[in-house]
């Protein structure tokens, strides 16, 4: 599992992920429950769907 979610990449899908969760909790629709996904993928460094269409947005490592 290479990481292929960098920079503001992973700031965007932590801080929109948090934000669904929270409106979830708050009393929103249950699928705000998906924000979930874009939290695991930015905490993480890595999305299958990044994989899958060959998209990187990490810095190369030299």
């Amino acid at each position: 599992m290479q990481t292929n979610v960098g920079g503001i990449d992973k700031i965007i899908r932590i801080v929109v992920g948090i934000a669904l969760i929270v409106w979830a909790i708050a009393g929103g629709p249950v699928w705000a429950w998906i924000g979930v996904l874009p939290l695991a993928t930015g905490l993480l460094g890595w999305c299958p769907a990044y994989s899958l269409l060959g998209i990187k947005t990490c810095p190369m490592k030299k």
